[in-house]
């Protein structure tokens, strides 16, 4: 299970500030699967540039680095890979934020966002066909065995609940067959 600390210091804010975003990564691997630790959580938010100013302020310069306000904006601006962090200070504890902008796959997986109960809050998971797409690319990119690790933990445990012609239709589109006969479904 995720630390609490996590949804509370990153997801709470953006349920205040009524922000779509999705929580994945790790910690949405985590609950489709297996617990493992981290130490941080992927959000994807639909923010504009004029968002900027009020997501920085949800986020106190007291307890958090927060980039500067022109920074997300330009990110914001951005159509495809717009990202930022925000680091809570005294835990070390930290949130990547990854952009929608136009990203189709993104836009999918708003879509077909699941709903979580975590910590006192409602927590919008993006869908696990997305997560496991995702660690795919990330896998591809930087070789991590923990993304795969991470897509047999989804598989074995959420099996049931993840759509098998979607997520072919993605591997497909994404160019990943290769990344996908990695994972050993044997699991």
């Amino acid at each position: 299970m995720p630390e609490a600390d996590l949804i509370e210091l990153f997801v709470g804010p953006l349920e205040r500030l009524g922000i779509r975003y999705l929580v994945t990564g790790s910690v949405a691997a985590t609950l489709y699967g297996e617990p493992r630790l981290t130490h941080d959580i992927d959000l994807i938010a639909a923010l504009g540039a004029d968002d900027a100013e009020r997501l920085a302020a949800a986020f106190p310069a007291a307890s958090f680095y927060v980039p500067p306000v022109d920074v997300i904006a330009i990110e914001a601006r951005r159509d495809l890979r717009g990202h930022f962090n925000v680091i809570h200070s005294e835990s070390g504890l930290k949130a990547d934020f990854y952009l929608a902008g136009r990203d189709e796959l993104h836009e999918w997986a708003f879509r077909h966002a699941r709903e979580y109960a975590l910590g006192g809050l409602r927590v919008r998971l993006a869908p696990p066909e997305y997560v496991v797409v995702r660690k795919l690319e990330f896998y591809r990119d930087g070789g991590s065995e923990k993304h795969l690790r991470d897509i047999r933990a989804m598989l074995a445990v959420s099996a049931d609940r993840i759509d098998r012609a979607a997520l072919a239709d993605w591997i497909r589109r994404r160019g990943l067959e290769t990344q996908w006969s990695a994972v050993d479904e044997r699991c």
